[in-house]
Parts: structure tokens; sequence; C-alpha cells
């Protein structure tokens, strides 16, 4: 049995802010592109939530919902340098970290010397240490593997601690929406829902080789989650398996061709910071006016330029008339290569 926990920083991006301008703690506040340039929310503080705000949504919508809104750029090279000390503080009670981005981690504490081994202890003096060091507040889960400690950090956000004995797993899990186990998007939940299907409970009294039937390999992985399983370790050394450039653009596209002269420009980039590495497979993201999006992917032993051209046409052939507001290009790596790859970011 082992301790898990999810450590998840609270609103992050925009706690550093207000740490910074403590004037802005009682406003809502978001960090994001700007509305007149197409840009996203990236996170923002809970006055601003309280308002219908999240993560993800266009800055145009959140300004509609809250007139108010302070948003702001935002800074990445100083999240990422508190980041780093936060992982500093995490590396205090034990070397198994896998992080999932800047705000949040897993940690392994099974055989953690630190108050005598309790996971739940060690979990509430992270906590600690990050506010009284960093004066920043953390949630954090704690339960027998990875797929229950996330969960169980969300349980009391923010500034909670939410602890998973056990003893108590089944339980808890039998009440589980099945929304919440990753995989499970809004299509996926409306086909288990008219299955009769809502939560784990439900699901796991179907039957792994039926589950499997309906859904292929998900299914399985749908079984063990709906009965808390999740034998999966943490990788504390993180592989990366594809690089990307994409762009959002400042107004919708509505013809392929458009699409295609997008293409264009982002491929040298794609190419320069590639350096020559070799890749197995290439991959063309279109995202339309109404926010879904597509990818169409191919094996391939070279990024081709035709063969980007090619799935961007047929990509679009998806969008039904809608016009697109993100084009994207990304390459899979070959596992040996993966490790060196660097990751991109690229605007126009």
């Amino acid at each position: 049995m082992r301790k898990i926990i999810h450590v998840d920083m609270d609103c992050f991006f925009a706690a550093v802010e207000m740490r910074a301008h403590p004037e802005w703690r009682d406003i809502p506040l978001a960090i994001g592109g700007s509305a007149s340039r197409r840009g996203v929310i990236s996170t923002c503080n809970y006055p601003a939530r309280a308002y219908g705000v999240r993560s993800a949504m266009a800055s145009h919508q959140a300004q509609k919902l809250c007139p108010g809104l302070l948003l702001i750029p935002g800074n990445m090279a100083e999240y990422k340098r508190v980041s780093q000390q936060i992982r500093e503080i995490f590396h205090r009670y034990t070397p198994l970290v896998e992080p999932l981005s800047l705000d949040e981690a897993y940690l392994d504490v099974t055989d953690s010397p630190w108050f005598g081994g309790s996971a739940t202890r060690i979990a509430e003096d992270i906590r600690r240490a990050i506010f009284e060091e960093l004066q920043l507040t953390a949630s954090a889960g704690v339960a027998p593997n990875k797929f229950l400690a996330k969960i169980a950090s969300e349980e009391n956000k923010p500034d909670g601690l939410f602890v998973l004995p056990p003893g108590a797993v089944a339980d808890f899990v039998r009440e589980l929406p099945l929304i919440k186990i990753p995989g499970v998007g809004s299509k996926t939940a409306a086909r288990l829902a008219a299955l009769g299907l809502e939560r784990c409970g439900q699901v796991a009294e179907i039957g792994e080789a039926e589950l499997i039937r309906r859904f292929g390999k998900f299914g399985y992985l749908l079984w063990q989650r709906s009965r808390g399983i999740d034998p999966r370790a943490l990788q504390t050394e993180r592989v990366r398996k594809s690089l990307g450039v994409e762009t959002t653009l400042a107004e919708d596209i509505q013809v392929p061709e458009q699409g295609l002269e997008v293409l264009s420009r982002l491929w040298p980039e794609l190419l320069r910071r590639l350096d020559g590495r070799p890749v197995k497979g290439l991959c063309i993201k279109l995202k339309f006016d109404d926010f879904t999006q597509t990818t169409l992917s191919r094996r391939c032993p070279a990024p081709s330029p035709e063969l980007a051209r090619q799935l961007c046409v047929e990509a679009w052939s998806r969008a039904g008339g809608r016009g697109v507001r993100l084009v994207g290009v990304s390459v899979e790596l070959q596992e040996e290569q993966a490790a060196r790859a660097e990751q991109l970011s690229f605007d126009w």
C-alpha cells in the first residue's frame, strides 16, 4: 500500500501576482491574453471565479461575465522561479516527486521517515512550509494512489487537506461521479449516462468484460478507476514525447487556403526547434470559432510539408462551415530522442 500526496497550488499565477500586489487580493483578477487579440484566461483568483470566470475561457467572455475584471498578461519567468522554490520544499520530504505542471505535483512518501511515516502530517507540514516561506496556499490530497490523491486534493479547495485512508476508499469511490475520472469528457459522460451510468459504483457493477466490449481499452481503465484502482508509479523523470507550434489568429479564417498560408509560417519554426531530431508522426490541430477543436495525425519517418498540407486540408473538411481561430502543427518524437526535446511555444 503506497502513500501518495497530490499538492495543488491555489490559483497559482494569480496568487503570485496578489502576493506582489496586495491591493489586488479582494478584486477579480485574471491572468490571460488580451480580449482584443483573441486571448484566453490562464487562471483567475476566487473573487473572479464567483462571477463564473474560469481557466481556458475566452478573455472577452470573462470580461462580459465580470465587467470589473483586472486582466493582466502575467510573468511566466516569475511563476517558474516560484515553482522551483515549491519543488525544493517537496524534495525535503521525498525524492519521489512527479511534477504535473508549475503548480501541482505528486509525492510518494511511502518510505519517508518524516513524522513517523504519517502521510497526513507530511502533507500538513508541506502546506505549512509553503505558506510560511512563500506566502502562498496549497491544497493537498492524501490517498493510496495517484488517481485518488488528485481527486482528494479537490475536495477541500482552497487551502485545504483531504485524507482518504485505504479503509474509506470503497465507500468514497462508490459515490464518485464518473465525470471526475480523467478521460471521461462530456461526450463519454453522455454515452455512459445513456446506459444509466453516472457514478463509479454503477460502473463497477457492470463488469470488466462488458466495459471493454463497449469502450475498448478505455473500458478497462474505466473499470479500474471505478474501483479505486490505479497501479501507476510516479514518473520522476519527464520524457517529452512530442513538440509543436501553434498560433491563435486575430480574426477567424474561412477557407483552407488561408490555413495553408498560416501553416507555411509555422513550419520553419517547427523545423528550427526540431533541429533534426527523428520523428515518428505528424499532427495538425484546428480550433473552430465555437472553441471545439479537431486533430488529425499520420505516422511518418520525417516531418514532411506535403503531408502537413494534406492533413490540414483533411482536417478542414470537418469545419462544416465554421471559421478557424487556431492552427497548430506538432510532431511525435522517437522515444530515444524525446528526453532531449524542448517544449515549444510560438506566438504570432
